[in-house]
C-alpha cells in the first residue's frame, strides 16, 4: 500500500541543533519511534475533517533531544476514510508496516475507539497481549458500530483476540455504571481508581512494566479554562502526574504500541498543545532509558512466611523493581511494588498476586 495516498506529510519547522525537531525524519525506520496524528473523531461524536496539528508539532519540535539515540519519525497526518471502518482499516495497514520494521507506533489524536485498531494489529503479530488503558470511563456497551463506548467490549469479547492481562487505570466511580466495574473485577482484570494514581506512580508502575500496548484517553486528564479533551473533566490526572505516567509507559520492557486519544485538537489554547507535546516527549524519554538498560539482569530473592504458606519476592538489582513468584524465569513472575513486599512481611498479601 502506498501511504502517500493516506498520509499528509508534516511541514518542516526551523529548529536548533539541540532540539528534537532537528533529528526527526519522515520515513519509517527499523527500531524507531513513529508518530502518526489522527483527525477522525467520529467515534467520540466529532467529525473526520483533517485537523491542523501544527501547534502541537511546534511545541514538540522545540523540546530538547538530550542524549536520545532512538530515531524519531513523524509520518504526518492520517487522512480519514469515508467511514469509521475505513479509517480503522487504513490505520491498521500503517501500524502493521511499523511492526514489520520493529518500529514503535505512537498514535496521537482521534477518538478512543482507535485502540481497537492498535490491539487488533498487534494481535496479528503477537499473542497473549498485556494491555493497559488509562481512562476515566469503563464502557462495555454492545453494538455493531465501533465507537468510544463499544471498542473495549469488542476487544475483551472477541474470540479472535489473545489477551493475557488487562489493566484499567484511572476510572472515576461517579462516572461509571456499577455493573461495568463489577464485571471487570469478576473476570479478575486489574482496575485502579483515579485516587490511587495521584501524587505517585509507585502503586501502578507494575501495571506498565510488562505491558505490550498502552492507550490513554485524554478525558482522564483534568481540564481547566479550555477543555484538554473531547469530554473534559474537572477531576483527573494533573499536568505533572500525566507526564510522569507517560515516562512510566515508555519504561515498559515490552512496549510495542501507544495511543493518545480524545485530545481536543479543536482547542486554541497553547498550554494544551504544550502539555500534549511534553507528554509525547516524556514517553520518548522513557523508551530511550528502557532501551539503554542492560539485557542481563540479576535478582535477589526473598521469602516471606504468611501463616503456613511461603511466598517468594525478587528484586532487580539494577532497576530496584520488584516481582512476585518463585519461578526461575522472570517472565513468569508478577511485577509488583516494594510496598507489596513490605505488606507481605507484615502478614498481608496483595490479592492480585494470588490470581
Amino acid at each position: 500500500m502506498d501511504f502517500e495516498d493516506f498520509i499528509i506529510s508534516p511541514r518542516n519547522f526551523k529548529t536548533e541543533s539541540w532540539q528534537i525537531g532537528s533529528r526527526i525524519t519522515k520515513d519509517i525506520k527499523e527500531d524507531s519511534i513513529v508518530l502518526l496524528f489522527v483527525s477522525d473523531y467520529r467515534g467520540a461524536g466529532g467529525d473526520a475533517e483533517v485537523q491542523d496539528f501544527t501547534a502541537v508539532r511546534k511545541e514538540f519540535y522545540k523540546l530538547s533531544q538530550l542524549d536520545f539515540e532512538i530515531p524519531v519519525v513523524d509520518l504526518g497526518d492520517l487522512v480519514s476514510g469515508k467511514s469509521v471502518q475505513d479509517s480503522h482499516y487504513i490505520l491498521q495497514e500503517v501500524l502493521s508496516a511499523c511492526h514489520y520494521k520493529r518500529a514503535l507506533p505512537v498514535i496521537i489524536g482521534g477518538s478512543s475507539d482507535f485502540a481497537f485498531s492498535l490491539f487488533s494489529t498487534l494481535n496479528f503479530h503477537k499473542k497473549n497481549i498485556n494491555y493497559t488503558q488509562i481512562s476515566n470511563i469503563i464502557s462495555l456497551q454492545q453494538g455493531e458500530q465501533i465507537n468510544e463506548h463499544t471498542f473495549l467490549g469488542k476487544i475483551l469479547g472477541s474470540k479472535n483476540f489473545s489477551i493475557k492481562n488487562y489493566h484499567h487505570l484511572g476510572y472515576q466511580k461517579h462516572l461509571n455504571e456499577a455493573d461495568s466495574i463489577r464485571l471487570i473485577k469478576e473476570v479478575q482484570f486489574d482496575i485502579v481508581r483515579l485516587a490511587e494514581m495521584m501524587n505517585s506512580t509507585e502503586k501502578t508502575e507494575p501495571f506498565f512494566r510488562k505491558t505490550d500496548l498502552v492507550t490513554l484517553n485524554c478525558d482522564a486528564v483534568e481540564s481547566f479554562s479550555e477543555p484538554f479533551s473531547m469530554n473534559p473533566q474537572v477531576n483527573g490526572l494533573n499536568r505533572r502526574e500525566i507526564c510522569a505516567y507517560m515516562k512510566e509507559i515508555g519504561l515498559s520492557e515490552n512496549l510495542k504500541s501507544v495511543g493518545i486519544f480524545n485530545y481536543n485538537i479543536y482547542s486554541e489554547n497553547q498550554l494544551n498543545h504544550q502539555l500534549l507535546a511534553q507528554m509525547i516527549w516524556y514517553l520518548i524519554e522513557g523508551i530511550n532509558i528502557q532501551r539503554s538498560h542492560p539485557r542481563e539482569r540479576h535478582y535477589e530473592q526473598f521469602y516471606v512466611l504468611i501463616d503456613d504458606d511461603q511466598y517468594a519476592f525478587k528484586r532487580d538489582t539494577f532497576s530496584n523493581l520488584w516481582y512476585f513468584g518463585d519461578d526461575d524465569n522472570i517472565e513468569n513472575c508478577i511485577p509488583c511494588s516494594k510496598k507489596d513486599f513490605e505488606e507481605a512481611k507484615r502478614g498481608t498479601l496483595n490479592p492480585r498476586l494470588t490470581f
